[in-house]
């Protein structure tokens, strides 16, 4: 399913501890900062409800975003987000601005198929253990997957699937596997219950 997801923002020159809260509290907007590429960082806010709709789904944060400062698109992806430690509500958000002819690193999240057919569940009598729910890939933002797939289905008991067990979509890379065998660390396995 393909997401398509555009914020509006404004410029921000009010900067500081006390014009962020102000900013939160009487506009119910968040600060945020939009960086790289060949411009300068800048300092923008946007729309609480706005960004509140677009986090509840899981692809905001592994898709390329429209921010719309003053009138000017921008693509970037969403590099880290603050929240509130008891409400959970974002307090601060820092955008990276993609080039497409340049590649990025990303997390994304796992997807474990199967789960319910797995062979070492179903016939042997073990149990799954999950063990990453994401990983960090690098490819162009064209390629940029929303999810990686992990099929469960023939998975014995015994057995643990690694970052290398994962299939990945044409022109993504897992950078962690090319530092060698040490860094391919395992994602679920299927123990003896």
């Amino acid at each position: 399913m393909s997401f398509n997801f555009t914020l509006n923002a404004t410029n921000r020159t009010d900067e500081g501890k006390g014009a962020s809260r102000r900013l939160r509290r009487l506009e119910k907007k968040i600060p945020a900062v939009i960086y790289g590429g060949s411009l300068p960082a800048q300092s923008i806010s946007i729309e609480l409800r706005e960004l509140v709709k677009a986090i509840e789904n899981e692809a905001f944060y592994s898709h390329v975003l429209t921010l719309i400062i003053d009138g000017q698109p921008q693509q970037a992806v969403i590099k880290a987000m603050q929240r509130h430690p008891a409400k959970n509500t974002p307090l601060h958000a820092d955008f990276l601005r993609v080039n497409a002819n340049q590649k990025l690193t990303m997390k994304v999240p796992l997807h474990f198929t199967h789960q319910d057919a797995c062979v070492g569940v179903k016939s042997e009598g073990g149990t799954i253990s999950i063990i990453a729910t994401e990983v960090e890939i690098a490819c162009l933002p064209a390629n940029l997957p929303e999810f990686l797939e992990v099929n469960l289905l023939d998975v014995h008991v015994g057995t643990s699937l690694h970052l290398s067990d994962i299939k990945l979509p044409q022109g993504v890379e897992i950078p962690s596997l090319a530092l060698g065998h040490d860094y391919d660390q395992p994602i679920a396995n299927v123990n003896k219950a």
